[in-house]
C-alpha cells in the first residue's frame, strides 16, 4: 500500500489531533509542517516526528507530499487552499472553511482547474451516529423529516471566547452543514443573537435560528459559549432529527471523560474522535481511492449563505429567503 504523505499549514492546537490521526493511520505519514511562527513550528515538528519548512512554498514543493491539511486562521483558508492545488496537492481545509461565499467559490474554481479533491472539516457527519441517522433517513426508516435540532451549550473561558468569533461562524457552521446533511437545503432563515457581558469581548456568544426548509420541515439551531447545560439530559452538544415514522438523537454527553481539553470542562470523546475519522476518511478514501467527500466544498458554500443569512438576520431583524 502507498504511502501518504500530508503536510500541515499551520500547527495550532487542531494539528495535535490531526496529528494523532495520522500517526495512527496505516499507510500515511506526516511528512512536515508549517507554521507562521518558527519556534512553534520547530516546536511542533519535534512533537509530531517530522520537519518542518521554512515556508509554505517550500512545502508545496515537497514531492513526498500528496495532501495538505490547512490548518490556519479561517482568513488564509482561500489563500493557501488555492496555492496547494496549483501545487498539485489534494486539500483538507479546516472549517469554516473560508471568510465568504466569494472565496468559497474561488477555491472551487481552483480545485476543478487542478483536478485535485478539496474536503471541508465538516467532521460532525464522519460520527458513526451521525451516519447511522444519514443511512435510516435515506433508507426511508424516519419517514418524512418533519423537525431538526441541534443545540449547543458549553461554557468558554474568558480568554477563549475573547480570541474566538462570535457563535454564528465558530459553532452554528456546524450545526448548518450537519443540517444540510440531515434534513435538506434551507429555504428561509431567521435568527437572534446576545452577547452576554459585552465588557469581555464584542462578539455574540449566543445566538439562535429558526430555518425553513425547501422541502416543508422545520429546523432550530443555537449555540452558547455563555453557559453550560447542568439540568438532566442536557443539550450540551445534542442533535435530533425528527421524523413521521421514527427519531433519532446524538449527544456529546454519552461519552465523557472527566478531563479538561482545551476550551472544554471536560472531554467529550465525540469531538476528537470526530476529528480523527475526518482525517482518515478524508486520506483513506478521498486520497488514496478518489471517493468524493460525504460534504463537498458546494457544501461548504452553501452552508457559509446561511451563515451570512443568519447574520443579516440578527442585524437587521428580518427573514432571510435563500431561495432568491
Amino acid at each position: 500500500m502507498k504511502t501518504i504523505g500530508i503536510g500541515f499549514i499551520g500547527a495550532g492546537d487542531i494539528a495535535n489531533l490531526h496529528a494523532e490521526a495520522i500517526h495512527d493511520l496505516k499507510g500515511a505519514k506526516l511528512i512536515g509542517l508549517w507554521n507562521r511562527t518558527p519556534e512553534k513550528a520547530k516546536s511542533k515538528a519535534e512533537q509530531f516526528g517530522c520537519r518542518s519548512y521554512g515556508s509554505v512554498k517550500e512545502l508545496l514543493a515537497d514531492a513526498a507530499i500528496d495532501a495538505v491539511f490547512v490548518l490556519t486562521n479561517m482568513e488564509t483558508h482561500c489563500e493557501y487552499t488555492i496555492q496547494a492545488a496549483q501545487a498539485g496537492k489534494h486539500v483538507l481545509v479546516e472549517k469554516p472553511a473560508a471568510s465568504n461565499s466569494a472565496q468559497l467559490e474561488q477555491m472551487q474554481v481552483a480545485v476543478q482547474n487542478a483536478g485535485v479533491q478539496c474536503m471541508p472539516v465538516h467532521n460532525y457527519i464522519y460520527e458513526p451516529g451521525i451516519e447511522r441517522a444519514k443511512s435510516m433517513i435515506v433508507d426511508g426508516k424516519l419517514g418524512d423529516i418533519v423537525q431538526f435540532y441541534m443545540m449547543y451549550n458549553i461554557h468558554h473561558a474568558d480568554e477563549i471566547r475573547a480570541r474566538y468569533p462570535g457563535v454564528i461562524r465558530q459553532i452554528l457552521t456546524h450545526h448548518s452543514y450537519t443540517m444540510l446533511y440531515l434534513a435538506g437545503e434551507p429555504k428561509m432563515v431567521s435568527c437572534f443573537k446576545n452577547t452576554v457581558d459585552d465588557s469581555i469581548a464584542p462578539q455574540e456568544n449566543v445566538a439562535m435560528a429558526n430555518i425553513q426548509m425547501q422541502n416543508g420541515s422545520l429546523s432550530h439551531i443555537c449555540a452558547s459559549f455563555a453557559n453550560d447545560d447542568h439540568s438532566g439530559d442536557p443539550w450540551t452538544c445534542i442533535i435530533k432529527v425528527i421524523g413521521t415514522k421514527g427519531s433519532t438523537r446524538y449527544s456529546y454527553r454519552d461519552f465523557v471523560i472527566n478531563h479538561r481539553n482545551g476550551a472544554h470542562s471536560q472531554t467529550y470523546e465525540n469531538y476528537p474522535e470526530s476529528i480523527k475519522n475526518t482525517a482518515t476518511y478524508f486520506i483513506n478514501r478521498v486520497v488514496r481511492l478518489g471517493e468524493e467527500p460525504l460534504s463537498s466544498l458546494q457544501d461548504a458554500i452553501t452552508c457559509q449563505k446561511i451563515i451570512e443569512a443568519c447574520e443579516l438576520s440578527s442585524e437587521k431583524g428580518i427573514h432571510v429567503n435563500l431561495s432568491n
